[in-house]
């Protein structure tokens, strides 16, 4: 605040916060002068003994910092939904008692990064007894049927290895090998008609082109490569005037912009009358 004395500004701090301040400053500068006489006592040396004596030296420096009360006595963590904390402690590799200094924070954010649900962590020592962690996790986005096999990936394409899938049995399933890399974007598409979105079951990646849509594990519309959404909105406002996906219908092809090509059950076409001219029903390709 402007114009406030230097003693009205500690008289703002809540009670203990100078003790605890200069205590932790005191622990650390008494620490700094122990690592200085440990480093002036190891003559430079590539040697092994030389690094015996610096291994020795950096033992000595880190009971020096437990005896000061350098020690972990607190874990916050920040953003965790699905990584369990148990598994979050294990990955830093410290618990109560254990010196702050010994816990590399590099090193830990890379056995974090390396868990199934976690995309991104940041792990920092807040002295003199706090390990902090932020993590950012995936987001389950889809099931990716492939190669004989179904995963579950998140936005970007990237594979969750989870052991087990019944639980994400809703989620849309996208099929082919390119099929993760553009499910983000096609499920944002769908999105934008939500109540048929709902009964889309599978969506087929073809010739990493275009997609054909399994919808209400019956019907397959085909998608064209190019102005997909719009094929797609029009498809929508034809089954809310028309119902057509209701119908006998096996195959709707949308590839064509200016035409609609149907292709209905064999029971259907076995009742139905026979077509006019030029009216015959496309082969689905």
């Amino acid at each position: 605040m402007r114009g406030m004395t230097a003693a009205a500004a500690r008289q703002l701090r809540p009670p203990g916060f100078l003790r605890r301040h200069y205590r932790c400053a005191l622990r650390i500068g008494i620490l700094a002068l122990i690592l200085a006489g440990a480093l002036a006592a190891v003559q430079p040396n590539s040697s092994r003994s030389g690094q015996t004596a610096l291994n020795r030296a950096a033992g000595q420096l880190l009971e020096a910092s437990r005896v000061l009360g350098l020690t972990v006595t607190d874990v916050e963590v920040e953003g965790r939904e699905t990584t369990d904390r148990e598994t979050v402690l294990a990955a830093l590799g410290a618990g109560p008692g254990t010196p702050i200094l010994a816990v590399s924070p590099a090193r830990a954010k890379q056995r974090l990064e390396a868990l199934p649900w976690v995309h991104h962590a940041v792990v920092q020592r807040r002295l003199p007894g706090t390990l902090y962690v932020h993590l950012v996790e995936r987001k389950p986005l889809a099931l990716w049927q492939h190669g004989g096999r179904i995963e579950l990936i998140d936005r970007e394409g990237a594979v969750i290895p989870v052991t087990r899938l019944d639980q994400f049995a809703k989620l849309p399933m996208v099929v082919g090998d390119g099929a993760a890399n553009r499910a983000a974007e096609l499920i944002d598409m769908l999105g934008s008609e939500p109540d048929l979105a709902a009964r889309v079951t599978a969506a087929i990646r073809v010739g990493e082109r275009r997609w054909n849509l399994r919808i209400d594990n019956a019907v397959d519309v085909l998608l064209p490569a190019e102005e997909t959404s719009g094929a797609w909105s029009r498809l929508a406002s034809l089954e809310r005037s028309n119902a057509i996906l209701k119908r006998e219908v096996q195959t709707i092809d949308m590839r064509l912009p200016d035409r609609l090509v149907l292709r209905v059950t064999p029971e259907a076409s076995k009742e139905a009358p026979v077509a006019k001219k030029g009216r015959a029903a496309a082969k689905n390709t």
